[in-house]
């Protein structure tokens, strides 16, 4: 007995469901849970006609799967949580089955009407509250609604997480983990339309408490007791986003990239308020682009400034408009020739797009030298890494590297930069005087993201094939050891002491905190779904998580 609900438990169902001519689901239903409490026989249910789940009490049953529900999730318990708060006043919406913007408002008002945690997650503490207020749920008709396509494209990962999320070594060729557009197959020439309007939760007006510490039963976090200081909940922020990425100008502004899906950059304040929403919406021409005629759209993606913070680069998934006609896929290659895309410059004084360069197709990430005088974009499609010459605003080289390039750290002295390369097991080490490349070789599956810490000394990278972080010895150019976060670690952030970490756990729906110098993992907390950005600010020590299901939770440190 493990009290977990595992695929040996979930087998076990099904096999007592069938004996006992239920759906044989897997699922512990109302009719299930009789049968199983009673030793009876349950007359058989047509299989056309699903039945609620209820919410079982936590001593009998636990399942990770179903023991949180949070946005992003679609099923029949999340159908039984709608109509529970459509009773009782807290969801005005139609109900979906689908864990939807709606429902999180909802569920975060009940919350804050019960005293609860106001984070949007159903717990076992907001589900035992649902419970007592004795509203009862009929059986629903399912009929999954429209999703937000980052939300469906979670629930196809999930389905196929072997893919590209395996965490053992076979993989020959790893790509990023499915994900909406920018690392997928799923790419369209037209960026898809939400049926549902966005509404800012109830948290957005007013600033969310710090969770005490005594009651962290519905965010389960997990903290060493040998690291003093805990992460704590403080702000979510959502809207009309779909951050890809979260980056801090370092003068006190904040970045959040949209995509295609809102086509847009958020920009936000130290108190969590919104600034401005920059559209992406570009006229080429105006910037020496003549054969661009027009206006034209983006898809941001990610984020870097100038050491000053006066300047933000931006790159773009793809362009929509005339002439590109062949963008890029998450599956790809050069000889494919898929349309260039364009890094965007923005004045943080006016926060308006002052220039745009044309660099290589379906650029990811973005890094600013020190000096000031490069900026270096990774070129997922065309394997390459362009050269930005920050002062002629212009792209003076293009350097191959391989599969799919994607995390770019420059050292502090503006001599060298690492770029992972992610359908491989290496880093490139690029030399930005001459431009020759060496590598780090073996380091493993499929790098992501990398950090220097201040002193020069280590590289961090994640290892989404892996899920793991490896810490990298510059000096002597080896490995030095590995930790396991979670699933698909994705993006990550040091702290400005270089002793913290943080990363996100794209495929777990967490945030991991690790203290670097023996690289142990010290916290581990449950966060929105698809978390994929995340950012630091040394001022406040307050990190922020993009979340690409459409929020930004914000946390102290």
């Amino acid at each position: 007995m493990t009290g977990d609900f595992n695929a040996a438990t979930e087998a076990a169902v099904i096999k007592f469901q069938k004996a006992h001519r239920l759906v044989d689901n897997g699922i512990v239903d109302t009719r299930t849970l009789a049968a199983l409490e009673s030793g009876s026989v349950v007359q058989p249910t047509s299989p056309a006609n699903f039945t609620t789940p209820v919410a079982v009490d936590s001593s009998k049953w636990r399942s990770p799967k179903t023991s949180l529900l949070r946005r992003g999730d679609t099923s029949l318990q999340v159908n039984s949580i709608q109509q529970q708060l459509q009773a009782s006043g807290y969801l005005e919406q139609s109900i979906t089955g689908s864990f939807d913007t709606a429902t999180e408002v909802a569920v975060m008002k009940f919350q804050k009407a019960h005293g609860l945690i106001t984070d949007g997650i159903v717990g076992p503490k907001t589900l035992a509250a649902l419970k007592s207020k004795g509203i009862k749920s009929s059986s629903p008709k399912f009929q999954p609604a429209f999703q937000n396509p980052v939300v469906l494209e979670k629930s196809q990962q999930l389905k196929n997480p072997v893919k590209e999320q395996t965490l053992s070594n076979s993989i020959k060729l790893a790509s990023d983990p499915p994900q909406p557009t920018s690392e997928n197959s799923l790419v369209t020439n037209q960026p898809p339309q939400s049926r549902y309007d966005f509404t800012p939760p109830a948290s957005e007006k007013n600033q969310l408490s710090q969770l005490e510490t005594s009651d962290q039963k519905d965010d389960i976090q997990k903290t060493s007791p040998s690291h003093p200081n805990k992460m704590t909940l403080t702000k979510i922020i959502s809207g009309k986003i779909s951050p890809k990425s979260i980056v801090h100008s370092g003068n006190g502004l904040f970045f959040a990239q949209n995509m295609m899906y809102n086509h847009t950059i958020t920009v936000y304040n130290r108190e969590h308020k919104l600034v401005k929403v920059i559209p992406d919406k570009v006229d080429l021409s105006k910037y020496g682009y003549s054969k661009f005629k027009g206006s034209y759209q983006g898809a941001p993606v990610e984020a870097s400034f100038s050491q000053d913070g006066k300047y933000a680069w931006i790159s773009n998934y793809q362009m929509y408009g005339l002439g590109f006609n062949n963008p890029g896929s998450d599956k790809c290659n050069p000889s494919q020739k898929t349309d260039k895309s364009f890094l965007y410059r923005i004045n943080t004084d006016t926060l308006e797009i002052d220039h745009v360069v044309q660099v290589g197709s379906v650029p990811k990430f973005v890094a600013t030298s020190h000096d000031e005088r490069l900026v270096l974009v990774s070129n997922w499609c065309s394997w390459d890494l362009s050269v930005v010459d920050a002062i002629k605003n212009q792209e003076i080289k293009r350097i191959k590297l391989g599969p799919y390039p994607r995390g770019i750290a420059i050292d502090n002295a503006s001599n060298q930069a690492y770029i992972a390369v992610m359908g491989s097991y290496n880093i490139a080490k690029v030399d930005l005087k001459n431009f020759s490349v060496k590598w780090l070789k073996n380091i493993g599956n499929a790098p992501r993201h990398l950090n220097i810490d201040p002193t020069g000394k280590y590289l961090y990278a994640s290892l989404n094939g892996e899920g793991k972080i490896a810490k990298i010895d510059l000096l002597k150019g080896k490995l030095i050891d590995k930790v396991s976060t979670g699933n698909a670690p994705r993006s990550m952030v040091l702290s400005d002491d270089g002793q913290r970490l943080y990363i996100v756990n794209y495929s777990d729906n967490t945030i991991s905190k690790i203290r670097t110098s023996d690289l142990k993992v010290v916290q581990k907390i449950n966060v929105g779904a698809n978390p994929i950005g995340i950012t630091y600010d040394p001022q406040t020590r307050q990190v922020w998580v993009a979340c690409y299901s459409g929020n930004i939770m914000v946390f102290q440190d």
